[in-house]
C-alpha cells in the first residue's frame, strides 16, 4: 500500500465512524418514537373503552358526579342531570366549528336550587348570531332540566399554539372554567361545580343552540405513527448493516 493510500483510508476512519455514530443515534430516537407511539395506542385504547362505557351509562344526578369527581378528578363523559334556572346574561362563548361552520359553543351558568352554579355547554351558534339578542328564542326562562356530559376542567393552555382568551370581549380559545366564571357576572361569594358539562341534543327552542356538541369519537392513529417510525428504522438498520459489512478498501 502506498503512503497516499494509507493516508487517505486513516482519514476516513474517523469519517466512518462518525457517520455510523449519528446513525446509531438517530436509529435509538427512531425506536424510541415508535415505542412512544405503542404506548400512547394502549392509552388511547383505553380512554376509548371508557368513553364508551361511560356514555352508554345511565344519566345519575350531580351529587354523585360530584363524588366521583372528589375521590378521582375524573369524571370526563360521565352523564348527569341537572335542575336549576339559567343565567343567560352570564353567557360565555368559546370558538369552535360544527360540521363544517365557525360560531361559538354557548356555555352558560345555571344556577342550582342550593344557590351554587355549574357552567352549561348548551351547544353550537354560528359566528354571526354570538349575540344572545339576535336569538331570543334560545333564553330559556324558569327552572330547566339539562341532561349532558359531564367534563373535566382544563388545568392550563393546552397548547402554545392557541391564542390567549379575551375575557372583555367574551372570546375563549381554550375552556379555562376559573375565567368563565369569573367574568360571567355571577353573584359575589357564589360557589361553582368544579367541572363543566355538555348539554345533550335535546333541541332548543328556536333551534339554536344546537346541543350535544361533545366530541366522542376521537380519533386513533398510533399503529400507523408506531409502523412508520419502526420501518423508518429497521430501513436505517439496513443501511448500517451493509455500511459495517462493506470491505474495508471501498473506504
Amino acid at each position: 500500500m502506498s503512503a497516499t493510500s494509507g493516508s487517505v483510508a486513516g482519514r476516513s476512519r474517523p469519517k466512518t465512524a462518525l457517520l455510523l455514530g449519528l446513525g446509531l443515534v438517530l436509529l435509538f430516537t427512531l425506536l424510541t418514537l415508535g415505542t412512544w407511539q405503542v404506548q400512547r395506542l394502549y392509552w388511547k385504547e383505553g380512554l376509548l373503552q371508557t368513553i364508551d362505557q361511560r356514555t352508554h351509562s345511565a344519566p345519575v344526578p350531580l351529587a354523585e358526579v360530584e363524588k366521583r369527581f372528589a375521590a378521582t378528578g375524573d369524571v370526563d363523559y360521565t352523564p348527569v342531570t341537572v335542575t336549576g334556572t339559567f343565567l343567560h346574561r352570564g353567557e360565555r362563548h368559546f370558538f369552535a366549528t360544527w360540521e363544517g361552520q365557525s360560531g361559538f359553543d354557548v356555555f352558560t351558568p345555571l344556577h342550582l336550587e342550593d344557590g351554587r352554579f355549574v357552567l352549561i355547554n348548551r351547544g353550537f351558534v354560528p359566528y354571526d348570531l354570538k349575540d344572545a339578542a339576535k336569538r331570543p328564542q334560545s333564553q330559556l326562562a324558569g327552572r330547566v332540566t339539562v341532561t349532558g356530559l359531564a367534563r373535566n376542567p382544563l388545568p392550563a393552555k393546552p397548547s402554545m399554539m392557541l391564542p390567549d382568551n379575551d375575557p372583555q370581549k367574551n372570546i375563549f380559545y381554550w375552556k379555562d372554567r376559573d375565567a368563565m366564571a369569573a367574568s360571567a357576572g355571577l353573584p359575589a361569594g357564589a360557589g361553582l361545580v368544579p367541572f363543566f358539562i355538555d348539554a345533550d341534543a335535546t333541541p332548543n327552542p328556536g333551534g339554536l343552540p344546537v346541543g350535544g356538541v361533545t366530541i366522542i369519537d376521537l380519533p386513533n392513529s398510533h399503529l400507523q405513527y408506531a409502523v412508520t417510525w419502526y420501518g423508518l428504522a429497521a430501513a436505517l438498520a439496513g443501511v448500517l448493516i451493509f455500511r459495517l459489512r462493506r470491505p474495508a478498501k471501498e473506504d
